[in-house]
């Protein structure tokens, strides 16, 4: 009996390192056939690396969240199989992936600048640009995470950023994220602060707020900057 317990939790383990390696290969090679297999291999790893800052961030907290999964040209995700109990619960695990993503993509700058690699000065600058994106401050954006230790309501200034990215940029994962966000934006503006199950969610001490608020704005304000750092060094390059 004991024998077949201890198979059955290998298979289930060797499933989950199955189900994260999988999708990260049919990732690689979706990418691949459009930048080439060293960006693509690149690219994924740095979405994995802020995966595993939003996984090992949530264990940390004692919630039970299955291994990162990912879905070419779309992103990835860890299944949340338990709810945070608290606001600060769930801006601590929306921050950790954001920070750990911006802690690959320094990496990922530094490297490109120490070997002289155009290929992984591009990976960095994907890099920030990813950890940005993620910072809208609108659920289910890990910024919608972090600002609703704040207020809910923030998640309302999240709606002209997402429409002018856009009017900018047209793309269907941005049509997919706004129907998504709907229902949330629906709660932001419904929300109460007074109601019971608010109060109990989202009460949390004022040096937490401002604990979250200026991590979020110094990690919004460094990517924002590295990017268009980096994206300004790329283009000289082209023009070489």
């Amino acid at each position: 009996m004991f024998k077949l317990l201890s198979g059955l939790l290998i298979a289930g383990k060797l499933g989950k390192v199955a189900l994260t390696g999988g999708t990260m290969l049919l990732s690689v090679v979706a990418y691949a056939f459009v930048f080439g297999w060293w960006y693509a291999v690149g690219f994924v790893l740095l979405i994995f690396v802020h995966e595993m800052g939003h996984y090992v961030a949530a264990r940390q907290r004692g919630l039970d969240v299955g291994a990162p999964a990912f879905i070419p040209f779309v992103g990835a995700w860890i299944a949340m199989k338990e709810l945070p109990r608290d606001a600060e619960t769930e801006a601590y695990v929306g921050l950790a992936g954001p920070l750990v993503g911006t802690l690959g993509a320094v990496a990922c700058y530094f490297l490109a600048r120490w070997l002289d690699s155009n290929l992984l000065l591009a990976l960095a600058y994907a890099g920030f640009f990813i950890n940005l994106f993620n910072l809208i401050p609108l659920s289910p954006f890990d910024g919608g995470r972090i600002t609703a230790v704040l207020s809910p309501r923030i998640w309302l200034l999240g709606v002209p950023i997402l429409v002018a990215l856009f009017l900018y940029r047209p793309s269907p994962i941005l049509v997919l994220m706004a129907i998504m966000a709907a229902p949330q934006v629906v709660r932001a503006w419904r929300h109460d602060p007074k109601a019971t199950e608010n109060a109990t969610y989202y009460t949390v001490s004022p040096n937490v707020k401002w604990t979250y608020g200026i991590f979020y704005i110094g990690l919004v304000a460094y990517s924002a900057t590295m990017a268009y750092d980096i994206h300004e060094m790329l283009a000289h390059v082209r023009n070489a």
